[in-house]
């Protein structure tokens, strides 16, 4: 599987109508949407397609075709992510109506390119699945977590202080077992 960490833009044109396809990353979607929407307030359409997992393990799949004829737009964008087994990802493609009827066949086509067309533009990455652990120590282990953490590339997702330091940690599972094995006993895993 493929994922992106930041989002990239291409555009095609066809029969005068110009499409913007914009890859990034889900949990940039909505602020992406609503950015692109106001960069492009006299666009026609905005259509959508995403793929990611959610906290039980599933992929979830959404597309819609926000206007156009059922089918001929959504979809064909999701199917390019799934044929290139991007995860976690979203694509929306802002669609200028040039005058010319392009027919369902056109479409799916020129939707299909404009998704491709930004998915050679992307640096794609390998996607690994994060997993959330919390861990619980002496402030004194502080500095030592932290160090570990940002060379393992964990990210600290949330600190506590209270009668001890709790961080929440995001990271794959293999990163966090290697940041656990260098730690002192006195970090304990909450469970």
């Amino acid at each position: 599987m493929k994922t992106v960490t930041h989002p990239y833009e291409a555009s095609i044109e066809v029969k005068q109508s110009k499409f913007i396809a914009v890859l990034t990353p889900y949990h940039l979607f909505a602020e992406t949407l609503l950015s692109l929407r106001e960069k492009h307030p006299k666009a026609r359409h905005f259509v959508v397609a995403y793929r990611y997992r959610n906290d039980f393990g599933q992929i979830v799949e959404y597309s819609t075709d926000d206007g156009e004829p059922k089918g001929t737009a959504g979809k064909p964008a999701l199917f390019v992510l799934a044929g290139v087994d991007m995860m976690n990802c979203a694509v929306i493609v802002v669609r200028y109506f040039g005058g010319t009827k392009l027919g369902t066949g056109g479409l799916v086509r020129a939707y299909s390119d404009s998704v491709n067309h930004v998915m050679n533009e992307v640096c794609l990455i390998e996607y690994r699945e994060k997993i959330v652990t919390i861990i619980e120590f002496e402030y004194s282990f502080s500095r030592l977590v932290e160090y570990e953490c940002a060379h393992e590339n964990i990210e600290i997702v949330e600190k506590k202080f209270d009668l001890h330091a709790t961080y929440t940690l995001r990271g794959t599972k293999q990163e966090i077992e290697t940041l656990l094995h260098k730690m002192p006993r006195e970090i304990k895993i909450q469970e």
